[in-house]
């Protein structure tokens, strides 16, 4: 139910009842009915927050704004009053754009967008009521177009399992030929009409043509069985048994966010145990997405955080005492600027120390942990701040650090969940900090110097002379900006932020542990306040949002005290420092901070400028305008939004540059080497700058100091295409080498995004696809997500292999949805991947486990259980067609019709079942222990064209022996038609099961039940039916059977002899040439310590990556003396070979 209404009256409606045009009241907590233009709200800003968690999983606050000015909302909002013309893009799937505007009665267009529609689905939150009209209703809402139902993949072998089947349907079709022609030979042969041929009405008996015609259709249906339709059903169950163990694994199960691993595609499980390339995103999927405020460089001073990377390095050692270590961290911003004894506030730091302990070492907010949240100030940067020197410059990093955002403010009590926190229990406090401390002993006096800047004095103090707004909201008149104690009023460790990514997160913090505080924002205003304790409230003119093509974001305000329009801009450092003019008339400042930004990449830091723009009211009005038409554009409004945004970030002045550090997750170098020797290529792309891609590929693994690096970038296509032939002509010339005939080619490739788009054009594609696949690795940065998606569907449509493509944010959903498999990681960064992928996890460790062991299983069983399927309903059928050569093929059964029936639905339907539900041909352990046995499911694997074909005759060998040893046995005896199908029936079911025995690799209890379980039904339903049916001309036959010991002796020696081909062919060949499967199931048998050596002996001898020689010979470094094209060498372009120090690379 809702509240909607036309006239001014608001009634009670259901959902189905909204009409487009309709003005709906939703109160807070409730889900709001359809996509609503936000026109009031009960917020005094005019500002709605929602939740999103239905649409994308995120659980985050967004804000939407009302449309200002449609009409009456003073002192309350009168529908009435609104009578413009509302223009809307047509219904669409898109979530993230909106294209609106309102004409008023004046013809004055208001445009709206995103920021103005409340989507059905979503939910209020602190808001009161918010009221809106209704633009889209029903099925054509935003959410419900895009509810297109399960995505459907077909697997590889799906689609290889329907090959098969047309060639069991032309098998069964050319055995009906062979049936029909030799019902017509049969009836050609007889000299005169036999009595058991019955006639017409009329006394006519059926041409033999015709009557073989019609024998064609009724050897169909006997046949039919040939076909395995319900094999498609058998693959179903199987899969959802394989779907439960996997969801069920705790070594799949995390912890920290009580979270398990999420299977969303149920019909490709065993495409987990194919795959041959992983694309990875960097961010938040090989790290933790959980930034850290590590270094700055502001006006092109350098201030490396000493203290605070000692703290870091202390929590990477010891992060069980992560806790501890924080609750010694600076105290509350009031104490930070605080001048007074360490020891003033000593109750009140054990307070808090005491707390955090019991509450921050599992935070529910999103990027709220201690380590993102506290920063340990720079000494040196602390006391430049109390200077007077270039002090704007210091203000402005600050400010734009605090305001250049979209974080939203609220109180701490009010914090929301990005993902449900594991509560354990915790540890004794006096034991965790004695163990801290005899861990931590040598850092304990930097952390005591934490507590108040060193070297400091009152007398030093010096204010910074810029009058500012006082808390109170008034103008402060003659008040100064000064590092002193701040009013004791304000509460800012009481703030909570909640930001939309932990980059922002990371800089507000930041700006916070230098008493720059973000206080509170609206759409119209942001409030900071300084470390004084005065407080600045800037009006917000616009917003220039973040975007892929810009890589940049920035806030237009109103400076409150010198009423200037100033323009705050944040991006990456390419994107910003072609923008720049003279940086406060300082021009070498921009070329130390490229240095420094040169020095942060290097450490694997994530790093952005920040600068600064001054307008003039004149410049400020006339952009305006351009805006306006630009947000009330129906047509290519996005290109002139960009447009408008692009005309004004120019001439900007550089202000300094941060680096934030993002950690590695646990395991992930493991994980890497594991799936390198299990033969998966894994390619890593990115957005970040190639120094830092390159750091964090040394820092996981990906890269090894051995390797022969090439880092490939130029800036146009001629020198790209050279570059490209030079470095493919190496590569091959480094395959060729004599010296390294026996060796593996360790070489890895370094592309940025410009050279990727020109290297992935269609005259430049093979070169570029032959390069990579002669590269270990291949690290893309600087890459936008479609070109993400492209490299991917590149790579799945030329060479033809199984892609997995894993991230975890709204840019790596291209890439997720365009390969193979698609697996989301739970992140930071929302849900948009998980809800795009078809596995969700939460850490990159697990991939490891989900392929080497679940995906390894999923194919191994579902392969060897669709073989057996086709061996099994063949092996049956034969016998019905054999039969055919002696009744005339009639097709008569010589096995009733009903016990056919029960044989494939009851008798033999639960084996095959459980054989792809729990049969294992490695322990996890060996899986996991031996990584290179996943290989045996790349390419063809163990199901194809030949493993097929060779079932098929065995069946047939089988069906043969399993008929005719019973014939001549029983040739020139008395038993009836029923009586001889008997033993061929039982026959039949033992040689499948015994046959499904020896391909059973790990026999469980359940096995044992199954399989004895299936015999002792058959001979109870065949008794059962024996008995019941007085007009069964079978009756009480297997009784008799039974009683006569040649069934017993036929029924054994036909079952030997069909299976002793197939039995003497898997001890040959395990004995002589045991394959890695076998061999690593016997390593199983052993002890584990007998075991543990076994392999680390194998992957030795099997050049394991962790145990390689690094004296493998390098030839020359590729060069570029064939480049003699003058035009080329005008050009700029690197091509760097790093052979052995990754941190000094060859340029050529």
């Amino acid at each position: 139910m809702c509240t909607a209404g036309k006239r001014g009256v608001f009634l009670e409606k259901r959902w189905k009842d909204v009409r487009v045009g309709d003005f709906v009241k939703v109160q807070s907590n409730n889900i709001i009915p359809a996509d609503l233009l936000l026109l009031y709200t009960s917020d005094p800003n005019s500002v709605c927050h929602i939740e999103t968690a239905n649409l994308d999983g995120e659980t985050n606050l967004k804000q939407r704004r009302a449309v200002p000015g449609v009409c009456i909302t003073d002192p309350e909002f009168e529908p009435e009053s609104f009578t413009g013309i509302v223009v809307c893009e047509k219904p669409n799937n898109n979530l993230n754009h909106f294209k609106c505007y309102v004409e008023k009665l004046d013809k004055e267009k208001v445009g709206a967008g995103i920021t103005n529609l409340l989507l059905r689905g979503c939910t209020v939150r602190n808001t009161d009521y918010a009221i809106g009209f209704v633009v889209y209703a029903g099925h054509e809402t935003k959410s419900m177009l895009n509810n297109n139902g399960p995505r459907y993949k077909r697997s590889r072998l799906e689609r290889r399992l329907n090959v098969d089947v047309i060639f069991c349907i032309i098998l069964l079709f050319f055995m009906c030929i062979i049936g029909s022609l030799g019902h017509y030979l049969w009836l050609e042969s007889m000299p005169s009409v036999p009595l058991y041929l019955v006639p017409q009405g009329d006394g006519h008996l059926d041409t033999p043509s015709l009557a073989s015609f019609y024998k064609f259709f009724s050897m169909i249906i006997l046949l039919q069985v040939l076909i395995p339709i319900s094999l498609y059903v058998s693959i179903e169950l199987v899969k959802i048994g394989q779907i439960f163990f996997i969801t069920n694994d705790l070594d799949l199960y995390d912890e920290e966010t009580d979270s398990t691993i999420q299977c969303k595609a149920l019909n490709i499980t065993e495409d987990l145990g194919q795959i041959q390339y992983v694309f990875s995103d960097k961010t938040g999927t090989l790290t933790e997405n959980k930034m850290v405020f590590r270094r700055c460089s502001i006006m092109g001073t350098e201030y490396p955080h000493k203290e605070n990377a000692i703290r870091l390095s202390v929590a990477n050692k010891i992060d069980e005492d992560e806790n501890i270590l924080f609750s010694q961290t600076p105290p509350s911003t009031k104490q930070l600027w605080s001048l007074d004894s360490e020891d003033s506030n000593a109750e009140e730091k054990k307070s808090e120390t005491k707390s955090k302990r019991k509450g921050t070492a599992h935070s529910n907010a999103a990027f709220s942990s201690p380590l993102e949240t506290e920063v340990i100030p720079d000494q040196k940067l602390l006391r430049q701040i109390r200077g007077t020197e270039r002090i704007d410059a210091y203000l402005d990093f600050f400010l734009a650090l605090a305001i250049c955002n979209t974080v939203v403010v609220s109180m701490a009590t009010g914090k929301r969940p990005r993902t449900p926190a594991f509560q354990r229990s915790q540890s004794n406090p006096l034991d965790t900090i004695s163990s801290f401390m005899k861990k931590a002993g040598s850092v304990r006096e930097t952390l005591s110097s934490w507590t108040r800047p060193r070297g400091l004095s009152t007398s030093e103090t010096s204010d910074i002379g810029l009058t500012v707004q006082g808390p109170s909201g008034e103008p402060a008149g003659a008040q100064t900006c000064s590092p002193h104690v701040p009013p004791q009023d304000t509460t800012p460790d009481k703030l909570s932020y909640e930001a939309e990514s932990p980059d922002e997160a990371a800089l507000v913090h930041a700006a916070k542990a230098y008493g720059f505080i973000l206080l509170s924002r609206t759409p119209d205003s942001v409030t900071v306040q300084l470390p004084s304790g005065a407080q600045l409230r800037f009006e917000v003119l616009d917003t220039l949002t973040f975007d892929s093509n810009r890589k940049r974001m920035s806030v237009l305000v109103r400076h409150p005290i010198s009423k200037q329009c100033i323009l705050y801009t944040k991006g990456a450092d390419y994107a910003i420092m072609e923008l720049l003019g003279t940086p406060y008339g300082e021009k070498a400042i921009a070329s130390d901070t490229q240095q420094h930004l040169d020095c942060y990449a290097k450490e694997g830091l994530r790093t952005l400028c920040i600068t600064k723009k001054v307008l003039s009211d004149s410049e400020y009005e006339s952009w305006a305008v351009m805006r306006q038409q630009a947000l009330a554009a129906m047509d290519n409004r996005e290109q002139l939004i960009m447009d408008s945004a692009v005309q004004i970030e120019t001439d900007l002045c550089l202000l300094g540059a941060t680096g934030v550090e993002d950690r590695l997750q646990d395991s992930v170098p493991d994980t890497i080497i594991a799936l390198r020797e299990a033969g998966i290529q894994v390619w890593v792309l990115t957005g970040d700058k190639p120094e830092t891609a390159v750091n964090i590929g040394y820092a996981c693994r990906l890269l090894e100091q051995e390797d022969l690096v090439i880092n490939m970038s130029c800036k146009n296509k001629v020198t790209c295409t050279s570059i490209l032939n030079c470095t493919l002509e190496e590569v091959r010339r480094y395959s060729d080498d004599p010296r390294n005939v026996d060796t593996t080619p360790d070489i890895s490739l370094v592309i940025d995004g410009r050279t990727l788009t020109m290297a992935m054009s269609p005259d430049l594609r093979d070169h570029f696809i032959e390069l990579a696949k002669r590269c270990r690795t291949v690290l893309c940065c600087r890459v936008t997500p479609l070109q993400k998606s492209q490299v991917v569907k590149l790579i799945r449509e030329k060479l033809k292999v199984m892609t997995l493509a894993v991230g975890d944010g709204a840019n790596d959903v291209n890439m997720i949805q365009a390969a193979d498999i698609g697996v989301g990681i739970s992140g930071q960064e929302g849900m948009q991947a998980v809800m795009a992928s078809d596995f969700a996890i939460s850490r990159f460790k697990h991939l490891k486990k989900l392929l080497l062991v679940h995906g390894h299983w999923c194919y191994s069983r579902l392969a060897n259980m669709i073989i057996y399927f086709f061996y099994k309903n063949a092996a049956n059928v034969n016998l019905l067609f054999w039969y055919q050569f002696y009744c005339g093929f009639t097709a008569n059964a010589m096995i009733d019709h009903w016990l056919m029936i029960f044989f494939n639905l009851i008798f033999t339907s639960a084996p095959p079942v459980m054989f792809g539900i729990m049969d294992r041909d490695a322990s996890a352990e060996m899986l996991l222990g031996l990584p290179e046995l996943y290989r045996t499911g790349q390419g063809k694997g163990e199901y194809n064209f030949l493993t097929f074909w060779i079932s098929m005759l065995d069946a047939f060998y089988q069906s043969l022996v399993a008929f005719f040893i019973p014939y001549y046995t029983y040739r020139g005896s008395d038993i009836d038609i029923y009586a001889f199908g008997t033993p061929l029936n039982t026959i039949s079911l033992f040689t499948i099961l015994l046959h499904l025995s020896i391909e059973i690799k790990a026999w469980t209890f359940v096995h044992a039940v199954i399989i004895l379980g299936s015999v002792l039904l058959y001979f109870i339903v065949t008794l059962a039916y024996g008995i019941m049916y007085l007009n069964y001309s079978g009756y009480w036959n297997l009784q008799a059977q039974m009683a006569d010991p040649m069934f017993y002796l036929v029924c054994f020696i036909s079952t030997v002899v069909a299976l002793l081909p197939r039995y003497l062919f898997h001890v040959l060949k395990n004995s002589i040439a045991p394959s890695p499967i076998v061999q690593a199931r016997h390593l199983d048998t052993l002890e584990p310590s007998t075991r543990d050596q076994w392999i680390r002996e194998w992957r030795s001898f099997r050049g394991g990556v962790q145990d390689k020689t690094l004296d493998v010979s390098i030839p020359p470094s590729p060069s570029l003396e064939s480049l003699d094209d003058d035009s080329i060498m005008d050009d700029e372009f690197t091509l760097n070979v790093i052979t052995e120090n990754p941190h000094r690379p060859v340029r050529v």
